[in-house]
């Protein structure tokens, strides 16, 4: 390794370790109205069969995948 390879790299690192990324100020108020039980029921719901379901698919016709056509 040439001499000047820790010159060049600590060149490179620098311009990273001048940029300071500010933090995002959140702030957060509770919610104007509770959810009720059928709309997290709902929510619930949705969101298992969005994940689920196609995953249940092809595992369910796993076997038709693996012949060859």
């Amino acid at each position: 390794m040439s001499p000047l390879a820790p010159l060049l790299l600590r060149g490179l690192a620098s311009p990273a370790r001048r940029l300071l990324v500010p933090r995002a100020q959140v702030h957060s108020k509770p919610p104007r109205e509770q959810l009720g039980t059928l709309e997290v029921a709902i929510g619930l719901t949705s969101c298992f069969l969005c994940i689920f379901l196609p995953a249940g698919w092809v595992l369910s016709h796993l076997e038709s995948y693996k012949k060859r056509e």
